[in-house]
């Protein structure tokens, strides 16, 4: 397998709501390759959390299968306008069964995070439409041209594009409101009023 074939390069940019992008991505012709599905997901990592502090990241997602998915530094993130990282993922039969695998090499659940998301391929580029409990994103990937090429075409600021990961967003979320939680999820956000445009300077519109 090539190398490059295991470099995710990607951009998301936060949306007020998702709503008016599915008709942006209609008019622009490109097609709807997996519909809006509820995700799943589960960090996992040692006691003291060894590939946090490598930069690295162990996921289980569930959607409508089960997918384990591995995600490290790569050498081209400093080069990149957009998020470059290497990821290797495959298919895993069954959720639980994975998480107690992880558990006796010591890997256990570190946090959840949940989302709904919506999939669309519009040239060499994919792009997804991530409705998170903290808020709407809007996520583009594909090589560097494409993903700018996209995102001017769906009328985004550049300037305003995240290069950085939910987990994080969540992290900077918790601090600045000094959340009693860590879990993203749906449950722990409904009854509270606030964002993540809380704690971001230049949302997209």
């Amino acid at each position: 397998m090539a190398e490059n074939s295991l470099l995710e390069v990607e951009v998301k940019f936060f949306l007020p709501t998702v709503e008016p992008f599915r008709q942006k991505l209609c008019d622009l012709g490109a097609l709807l390759s997996k519909e809006r599905v509820y995700e799943r997901n589960l960090i996992l990592d040692t006691a003291d959390r060894h590939l946090f502090q490598a930069e690295k990241l162990l996921r289980l997602r569930q959607d409508t299968a089960v997918r384990l998915t591995f995600k490290g530094k790569s050498s081209l993130d400093t080069e990149s306008e957009a998020k470059v990282r290497e990821e290797i993922e495959m298919e895993a039969g069954d959720f639980d069964t994975a998480v107690l695998l992880f558990n006796r090499l010591g890997y256990q659940p570190q946090m959840v995070y949940e989302k709904y998301r919506e999939t669309y391929r519009l040239g060499d580029a994919e792009i997804v439409l991530d409705e998170m409990p903290y808020g709407d994103f809007i996520e583009i990937e594909g090589d560097a041209a494409s993903i700018k090429s996209v995102a001017g075409r769906l009328g985004l600021d550049w300037n305003g594009r995240l290069q950085t990961n939910y987990l994080a967003l969540m992290h900077r979320l918790k601090e600045h409101h000094h959340l009693p939680f860590t879990d993203l999820t749906f449950a722990n956000f409904i009854d509270l009023n606030i964002s993540i445009a809380d704690v971001l300077e230049q949302p997209a519109a």
